[in-house]
């Protein structure tokens, strides 16, 4: 009867870890689809800026 609990328990430590495993798997999946649309964001706005900004410099005084 013991040797039946031992596999019990087992089964639902198992389970337990697979869940714990799942969810952050979730959650990293969630974390990189946050940062690849920050980077779209911030790539979209560096595009939209004046590409000749920057080009000269007036260094007469």
């Amino acid at each position: 009867m013991d040797m039946d609990m031992a596999i019990a328990a087992m089964s639902v430590d198992m389970s337990m870890a697979k869940a714990q495993q799942d969810l952050g798997i979730s959650v990293l999946k969630m974390a990189m689809s946050a940062e690849t649309s920050s980077v779209e964001e911030a790539l979209a706005v560096v595009e939209s800026l004046d590409p000749n900004l920057g080009n000269n410099l007036d260094i007469t005084a």
